[in-house]
């Protein structure tokens, strides 16, 4: 019989060490462990001391009855992943106030479950978690409650005899059930999802939901002790206010990319312009970097565009970690990104596309077949100097320029135009100078330091301030056969911004061949942009 049962046993145990739950990182899973366990005794405490009451059962019903139809409401809407915005505190909170403290510490559980039930299957230990949190904030609230009303009183007789002094107690407990919410929400979303913001939590609209939905709270909580029927009248109201969260959340993520969660091409766009133009009317320095992966079909085709999928988030998430709180991150589509880069001069710009790269670079997918897939990307970076007055197309025109000349001079690395030090560039392992941000390899060259036999400087617009000369490696495209002194059909650069010779470069743009065969370009401060 026992020699019957071990196999039984072990398969038990194999099927235990096969929970998701074991494959999140172990500071999160100590964090989870700690709330489960303190929220499974808290309630067993507070099942010791409960006393059944058939009025508190009623009250109970009735508040479960309402948060019952809100789930129903957010199943004909779905439910986004992540930190989710619901109103369900407008019928859970009164809990903590007109009823013993188990009731405010279970209602999570039966809600969360319904939801899993009835919107959204989530991880099984995501919902214990977040049960967990709501009914220890809850129940965090309910101490500080009972703990500020004088001793022996009654709090629905104290509510009616001292209502000023009740609404400000209500009101303490209601932020302190937010505060512990958020203190212990937000550590477990950071340790999941390393490379997110708490800005992206709390910004201005957020915080003035959760505090409209804690008011809604207080006041189904005074109109409860008038009479039940007041939740008639709530229900509708409350209805509204979640159909308002749902406009807000629908609005935020019609603004980014479903893959990526960055901003997408058209809110970039209008963000980066407003910026642009912000920055022309204050003198300020900008720059604009495009980001465009290397040899990402390859990828595609070799191991699947799962893996792909999965690399454009990596692309993401690292974009996130590095740039600074107040860039602009953008998808372009496909395998192309954007970057904005406020307040920035042109060798701080180069300085932090080259740490992008580089992060990229240090970075491997890993495929399903447990392969390590290297990633790289090539930059190009459109910096204008303080004073300058430049469009956004201007911007993205030169940082295109620029990053074809990255993908043409080998990939991997970063090439700049700006308006003061003309084309420069950075590879990997290169070192770059910090004061001038500008380095010169592999035949770049400064202005004056001259071209080579047949880089004719072709169809510069007179009048116009000295040119940047650029002398770069041989490459594949050289030779090609057009004319000389070619101009920028479509390119979108200002004009007299010409680049000439015989290497044709998306957009109409061209790289004159030299006499040696190597590759120029002649441009004038106008397309240094």
């Amino acid at each position: 019989m026992d020699h019957a049962r071990l196999p039984v046993a072990e398969h038990d145990r194999k099927r235990v060490r096969e929970w998701p739950v074991w494959s999140m990182p172990r500071p999160l899973l100590v964090l989870w462990s700690l709330v489960i366990g303190g929220y499974l005794a808290w309630i067993a405490e507070r099942l010791a001391f409960f006393h059944f009451r058939l009025t508190d059962i009623a009250v109970f019903a009735a508040l479960l009855g309402c948060s019952v139809f809100s789930v129903e409401m957010s199943r004909r809407a779905s439910e986004s992943a992540g930190v989710v915005k619901d109103v369900y505190a407008v019928w859970e909170l009164p809990m903590v106030f007109l009823l013993p403290g188990l009731y405010a510490l279970i209602v999570p559980l039966l809600r969360l479950a319904l939801t899993q039930w009835r919107v959204r299957r989530a991880p099984v230990y995501k919902r214990a978690y977040t049960a967990a949190v709501i009914g220890i904030a809850y129940g965090c609230a309910r101490l500080v409650y009972m703990h500020s009303l004088p001793s022996g009183t009654s709090p629905r007789d104290y509510l009616w005899s001292h209502t000023p002094a009740w609404l400000a107690i209500a009101a303490l407990a209601a932020v302190t059930q937010w505060v512990v919410n958020q203190a212990l929400i937000l550590p477990a979303y950071k340790l999941e999802n390393p490379a997110s913001r708490f800005r992206d939590l709390f910004s201005g609209e957020k915080l003035h939901n959760d505090a409209t939905e804690l008011c809604a709270a207080l006041l189904v909580a005074v109109g409860m002790t008038i009479s039940a029927f007041t939740l008639i009248i709530a229900l509708p109201l409350t209805t509204l206010l979640q159909r308002s969260f749902r406009h807000a959340q629908l609005l935020s993520e019609s603004r980014a990319d479903a893959k990526t969660g960055l901003l997408n091409a058209a809110t970039w766009e209008r963000e980066a312009a407003a910026e642009v133009a912000r920055a022309a009317r204050t003198y300020s320095p900008l720059a604009v970097a495009l980001l465009d992966l290397d040899r990402f079909k390859q990828i595609n085709d070799t191991h699947g565009h799962l893996v792909g999928d999965d690399v454009l988030r990596q692309i993401a998430e690292t974009m996130t970690e590095v740039l600074r709180e107040y860039d602009i991150a953008g998808r372009f589509g496909g395998e192309e990104f954007v970057m904005l880069l406020p307040q920035t001069r042109a060798p701080d710009a180069l300085r932090i596309a080259e740490r992008v790269r580089a992060h990229i670079a240090r970075q491997l997918v890993c495929s399903p077949s447990g392969e390590l897939v290297p990633v790289t990307a090539s930059i190009g970076v459109a910096a204008m100097d303080a004073g300058s007055h430049k469009a956004l197309p201007e911007l993205l025109a030169a940082a295109d320029a620029a990053l074809y000349r990255a993908k043409a001079s080998g990939r991997d690395q970063v090439q700049m135009f700006s308006t003061s030090r003309g084309l420069s560039a950075v590879r990997p392992g290169g070192d770059h100078d910090a004061d001038s941000g500008a380095l010169f390899r592999r035949g770049l060259r400064p202005a004056g330091a001259g071209l080579p036999d047949g880089a004719a400087l072709a169809g510069l617009a007179p009048g116009l301030p000295g040119t940047f000369g650029l002398h770069g490696a041989p490459g594949p495209h050289s030779g090609s056969g057009l004319p000389g002194g070619a101009g920028l059909p479509g390119s979108g650069l200002p004009g007299g911004s010409v680049l000439a010779g015989r290497t044709r470069m998306p957009g109409g743009r061209q790289v004159a061949g030299g006499a040696d065969g190597t590759a120029s370009t002649a441009t004038t401060s106008a397309l240094a942009v």
